[in-house]
């Protein structure tokens, strides 16, 4: 890793928020890169287990930043952003296990890239086995569903680089332009779809997002671990929020069919109607904020309504509807 005394030309953020045990197979995975020209800030989310100490202890070479709360996943990454004076900022999960290259072959990708390439998304295997895909970039549909690009699929059927539209923040690399231009995480967010609303933002601004398939990093998933209740209050709540802000007028009303399906299909297969009510709420709360939002994003825009349409999925991609009434009928 760099000296502390020379800016590098990487800086990576680890989020962490009670996952000390996960941190020597993401730590120790850094000091293994090939790629040496880089510096490591974990922000600490309130931790309450001994992960701040076992750091300062066991990796000296880590420049931990501590919040006095968790503040969600939006929030950590941000500081960490502020903290770095780096060309590239690299997003990191630590629940993560990167290999020997996957630096070195984000930093060559982007250096080959023109500046319009504002974002890099890594190759995602699954911890549990490797020669399946955990992320090879994210999607995003007008229903309103991010989906993992391959999940569960063959590691081997995406091993060409391609354009996505959007990298998954737990293991994406930013150029600092990019991020000067579009803005920090929403902490608003808190956490989910944080990445998706960047992505989205910075599409409208005109920037691409490239898949890097020699860039692996083994993921494993839920590491840090979410009661599904306050996940499905989160990401209502932050659909709407990132639709609301993003997509254009003329757009809402061209394909209101899917944007309202999307919402009553994920109000029933959740299966928590009070918590996605709750989001829902959440969401008029936070109404006047998010047209300010809007009202700015709109009118920096750069691309048009036809090109933005050709960017999101028209498939919902998950299990049709009928087939989960049926399925819980009991009908074959």
């Amino acid at each position: 890793m760099a000296a502390s005394s020379v800016c590098p030309k990487v800086t990576i953020v680890i989020p962490n928020w009670n996952t000390q045990r996960w941190l020597d197979g993401c730590l120790n995975g850094l000091r293994g890169q090939s790629y040496r020209d880089f510096q490591v800030i974990l922000v600490d989310n309130g931790s309450t287990d001994e992960s701040v100490s076992y750091v300062r202890t066991h990796f000296l070479e880590v420049r931990v930043v501590t919040m006095s709360k968790n503040k969600g996943f939006a929030a950590a990454v941000n500081v960490g952003i502020k903290e770095a004076d780096s060309e590239y900022v690299i997003l990191l999960n630590v629940d993560t296990v990167p290999r020997p290259d996957w630096l070195a072959n984000l930093v060559q990708t982007i250096e080959q890239s023109p500046p319009e390439v504002g974002s890099l998304a890594s190759k995602m295997l699954s911890l549990t086995n490797p020669n399946l895909i955990d992320d090879a970039g994210d999607t995003f549909s007008w229903y309103g569903s991010a989906r993992k690009r391959g999940l569960g699929e063959p590691a081997v059927n995406y091993d060409q680089p391609t354009e996505v539209f959007s990298a998954c923040a737990g293991a994406a690399l930013y150029r600092r332009a990019f991020l000067d231009e579009v803005g920090l995480f929403d902490e608003g967010f808190t956490s989910y779809l944080e990445d998706i609303d960047v992505g989205f933002r910075g599409r409208l601004l005109g920037y691409r997002c490239l898949y890097v398939p020699t860039a692996e990093v083994l993921h494993q998933g839920q590491g840090a671990g979410t009661p599904h209740a306050h996940y499905v209050y989160l990401i209502t709540r932050n659909r709407l929020a990132l639709l609301l802000k993003c997509v254009p007028t003329a757009l809402w009303f061209k394909h209101a069919y899917p944007l309202l399906f999307g919402q009553f299909y994920f109000f029933l297969v959740y299966k928590k109607p009070g918590r996605s009510v709750a989001g829902y709420f959440s969401l008029l709360k936070s109404l006047p904020r998010i047209i300010r939002q809007r009202r700015a994003i709109q009118k920096c825009r750069k691309i048009s309504n036809h090109a933005l349409e050709s960017m999101l999925s028209s498939n919902l991609g998950e299990p049709a509807l009928r087939d989960i009434i049926k399925a819980r009928l009991g009908w074959n």
